[in-house]
């Protein structure tokens, strides 16, 4: 039994081909799309971009985005590849199997859980905060002690500090609900979702337009301040990370692959998906930050969990407050939900291959998903969102992200040397010199996070291979053949 073997293509295009008990094919490239910025619109953008701009970057947070993205290209051009080849169900997962092998692809697998489920922790309890501001406004108030977690401080906008609480039930009430929403189909879902993305982009689009007549160009002197004598405060290394930091608004356009075995047209629609919404979200990244940081000094957004809000106060459309709050819940919901499907979708793979329980592989007789998992996924994220603080999940989740990006680079010039004429629809530009970068970027992004999210990726780590070990090497289907 080897820990290398690898699956062929033949075999990973027969998984493909659509059965009456696998899933349904109900995604346009044109969903896929929506489906793709449904994931990277949200948590990154509206609560990430005030710190990153006020502990790292200033003003030059713009190019911080621009950094993160030319990463992501990299690694979204390389997954595009794989996508086009290989339209099974399970990201980078799935492509580990057939380039680099099964103990590669259990590890990328298990470091997905960090990029998916613990992103997906995230964004609920950043939807937690923008939601209490949204009751507010109305006078509602609930429990101190059902609104953060017990290792947590929370300012709210009235001045109210709340030193721990017991449990963030908000976080948990949207995980909860959106998994039930998963639970019923892929189809419903995608609607839902395409409402969403459209809402949210209006709203993007309508902050960088009435926001941009009232810039104050003083604001962007200086535009990339001067380097504290601390790495990682301010000068070339701030921006590198504050990169780092607003990467995590960019995870999520690799979720797009795990939905391959859905889509209508994978061969064209996953390189559409995938590069289309990077490009469409990174064009609005760059306009928003320049725009919120020339309403607003970017030392005031130190420890500003919503500086969307508080520069759109600087204007005097203070009426469309509430509307703006709406919208960005709205975007941190298609977030969500996106998230905890690709986790269910990498899942119910692995559970395929044998190398998780079969419990995680069962299609509902009539919806047609991994109802399981799902369930189970509701229970660990919630977990997670309820009683762990939102800065110690965002590290965890953008140090995953990055490592699966670098897996996916190598796999791609691993795949380039063993099956050179396998059939592409559509092959990565300038290799090795992309997948290359792309590793480069990567690793750089990855050394710019705190010494502390290496220590719990490591740990994470560990505990996955024992796991494989203990579990997956001895019931994988294909060392078992």
């Amino acid at each position: 039994m080897s820990i290398w073997k690898t699956k062929s293509l033949t075999q990973l295009l027969g998984e493909a081909s659509e059965s009456e008990k696998g899933l349904k094919r109900t995604l346009s490239s044109r969903a896929l799309v929506a489906l793709g910025i449904g994931a990277i619109i949200g948590a990154g953008l509206f609560s990430l971009t005030g710190i990153a701009a006020a502990e790292h970057a200033g003003p030059a947070v713009t190019l911080s985005f621009v950094l993160a993205a030319v990463g992501c290209a990299f690694a979204g051009l390389c997954y595009a590849e794989f996508a086009s080849m290989i339209p099974v169900a399970g990201s980078a997962y799935t492509y580990s199997y057939a380039t680099m092998g099964e103990f590669m692809a259990w590890i990328i697998g298990w470091d997905l859980v960090l990029e998916y489920a613990l992103g997906a922790a995230t964004v609920g309890v950043s939807w937690s905060r923008y939601f209490l501001e949204f009751l507010n406004k109305f006078g509602i108030h609930l429990p101190n002690n059902l609104i953060c977690s017990p290792w947590e401080t929370l300012k709210l906008s009235d001045g109210t500090v709340i030193e721990g609480g017991i449990i963030n039930l908000p976080a948990i009430f949207i995980v909860v609900l959106l998994s039930l929403l998963l639970i019923r189909g892929t189809k419903e879902s995608a609607s839902m979702n395409n409402f969403l993305v459209v809402l949210k982009v209006c709203v993007v689009i309508l902050f960088i337009v009435l926001g941009w007549s009232y810039i104050d160009s003083a604001n962007y002197d200086p535009y990339n301040p001067a380097n504290t004598g601390v790495k990682g405060q301010f000068g070339m290394s701030g921006i590198a990370a504050g990169a780092a930091t607003v990467f995590f608004a960019f995870i999520g356009f690799d979720a797009v692959s795990t939905a391959a075995q859905e889509a209508k047209n994978p061969q064209k629609g996953m390189p559409i998906g995938i590069l289309g919404s990077l490009v469409i979200c990174t064009i609005l990244y760059v306009l928003f930050a320049h725009v919120m940081t020339g309403l607003v000094p970017y030392h005031e957004f130190a420890g500003d969990a919503k500086p969307a809000a508080t520069a759109f106060a600087k204007t005097p459309y203070t009426f469309l407050q509430t509307g703006l709050i709406v919208a960005i819940l709205a975007g941190y919901t298609s977030v969500i939900l996106v998230m905890l499907m690709g986790q269910s979708r990498v899942f119910y793979t692995m559970s395929k291959d044998g190398l998780l329980p079969g419990f995680f592989g069962e299609i509902h007789e009539k919806f047609r998903t991994p109802w399981k998992t799902n369930l189970f996924f509701m229970v660990f994220v919630s977990l997670f969102a309820g009683f762990v603080p939102v800065s110690d999940l965002g590290h965890m989740v953008s140090i995953g992200t990055l490592l699966a990006f670098v897996l996916v680079c190598i796999g791609v010039m691993v795949m380039r040397k063993k099956m050179p004429d396998a059939p592409r629809s559509f092959k990565t530009p300038l290799v090795p010199f992309v997948p290359i970068a792309g590793i480069l970027v990567c690793l750089y992004l990855m050394y710019s996070l705190p010494y502390e999210s290496w220590i719990r990726l490591i740990l994470w780590m560990a505990i996955g291979v024992a796991i494989y070990f203990m579990y997956g090497k001895r019931n994988s289907k294909l060392n078992n053949e």
